[in-house]
C-alpha cells in the first residue's frame, strides 16, 4: 500500500524529500517548492514589487522551474527572458530553447534568443578548438560560463531592468562554495552571498531564487510540472572533467551518507557571512583597456578579452543584436 502524504495526509505519497524525512504528494511537494523558492527571495529581498527583471533561460528543467515560480509572484510584465545558444554539437540547445519560448509566451513572458557566435564571433566549440590548437588549457566551462554572464549583464542593461535572475540551484552553489574555499577565495566566498552588492555600476544586480531547492528537485517538479527535459548532455563534462565536477562527487557522496549537508552548508555560510558581505566594499571596478567593461583590480584585460585573446580571437565583435523588447514599470 502507498504512503500517504507527511504534510496533507489525502494523497498518495509520490515523492519522499531525504532532507526533511518526509513523503509528499505531488500538490504538497510542488508548493513545498515554490514556498521556499518564495521564502528565499523575500528572506533576502530578491526582489520588489516594481523590478524589472531579465531571465536567464537556458531550456534546461532549473529554467523551467525559476521561470514557473517567479511569473507567480511576481508580475510577469516586467519579466524578459534571455536564451543564449553556445553552439555545441549534438546539444540541442535551439530545440529546447524553441520549447522554453513557447512556454515563457504562454505566461506573458517574451524571450529573446543569441548565441555565444552572435556575441563574439565566434561559436563554444570553435573558441574552444582554437585554444586546444594553441596549447590553452581551459576548461569549455571556462569559456562557456564567462561568455554567457558577458551577455546576460549586456542584455539586462540594454533592456534597463533591476536584476538578472539565474537558475542555480543548491547543488550548483555548493560546489561553487567549496570550489571558493579550496582555491582561498574569500571574495568569490563573499560574492556568493545574496547580499553581496555588485562591484561595479556596468553590472546588474544577480539574484539566484532557486540556491535552496536541490537539483533532484527541480528535476520531479519539472517532471511533475510535464516540462519537456533535456534528452542530451554537453559533450564537455566528460571529456574535460574539471576541479568542480571531482567536488560535485563528493557533495553527493556527502549528501547520500547525510542528508540535508547541501542545504546546512549554504545556511551556515549565509549566516556566518552576511554581516561580512553587507560590508563588502563597494569600490568601482576598473575597466577593461579593449572592451571598455568591468575587470578585476589590477587587471588591464577582462577575463573574457584575456581568455579569447589566448584562444587566438583578437577582436570580439562583441555584438548585440536582438532589438528591444520594452518592459512595464508601475510604482509599487
Amino acid at each position: 500500500m502507498a504512503a500517504m502524504c507527511s504534510v496533507c495526509g489525502l494523497r498518495k505519497a509520490i515523492v519522499y524529500q531525504p532532507h526533511t524525512g518526509r513523503a509528499l504528494c505531488r500538490e504538497c511537494f510542488i508548493e513545498d517548492v515554490r514556498s521556499r523558492v518564495k521564502r528565499e527571495v523575500e528572506r533576502w529581498k530578491m526582489l520588489e514589487p516594481g523590478d524589472k527583471v531579465l531571465l536567464g533561460l537556458s531550456g534546461g528543467k532549473d529554467s523551467y522551474v525559476m521561470l514557473d515560480i517567479l511569473a507567480g509572484i511576481h508580475d510577469p510584465s516586467k519579466l524578459v527572458g534571455v536564451s543564449i545558444i553556445e553552439g555545441i554539437p549534438g546539444y540541442n540547445r535551439e530545440e529546447d530553447i524553441v520549447k522554453i519560448r513557447r512556454h515563457a509566451r504562454d505566461l506573458g513572458v517574451d524571450v529573446v534568443v543569441t548565441s555565444i557566435r552572435e556575441y563574439t564571433g565566434y561559436s563554444l566549440y570553435e573558441i574552444v578548438q582554437r585554444a586546444r590548437a594553441r596549447g590553452v588549457k581551459h576548461s569549455p566551462c571556462t569559456y562557456c560560463g564567462i561568455s554567457r554572464r558577458r551577455i546576460l549583464n549586456a542584455y539586462a542593461r540594454m533592456y534597463g531592468v533591476d536584476k538578472t535572475a539565474t537558475a542555480h540551484n543548491l547543488d550548483d552553489e555548493a560546489q561553487t562554495a567549496v570550489v571558493n574555499m579550496l582555491r582561498g577565495d574569500i571574495i568569490g566566498l563573499l560574492r556568493q552571498h545574496p547580499l553581496s552588492p555588485p562591484m561595479s555600476t556596468g553590472i546588474v544586480p544577480r539574484i539566484k531564487p532557486l540556491r535552496k531547492i536541490y537539483e533532484w528537485e527541480t528535476a520531479v517538479y519539472a517532471v511533475q510540472m510535464g516540462y519537456p527535459l533535456q534528452e542530451t548532455e554537453c559533450m564537455f563534462i566528460n571529456r574535460f572533467p574539471t576541479l568542480r565536477a571531482v567536488v560535485r562527487e563528493e557533495l553527493y557522496r556527502l549528501e547520500e551518507e547525510s542528508p540535508g549537508s547541501l542545504l546546512r552548508l549554504l545556511e551556515s555560510l549565509d549566516e556566518a557571512l552576511e554581516d561580512h558581505a553587507k560590508r563588502l566594499s563597494r569600490e568601482e571596478l576598473p575597466r577593461c583597456a579593449k572592451c571598455g567593461e568591468p575587470t578585476s583590480y589590477n587587471r588591464r584585460l577582462c577575463k573574457l578579452c584575456e581568455i579569447l585573446e589566448e584562444a587566438g580571437v583578437e577582436k570580439p565583435i562583441y555584438s548585440i543584436k536582438q532589438p528591444p523588447i520594452f518592459l512595464t514599470r508601475t510604482s509599487a
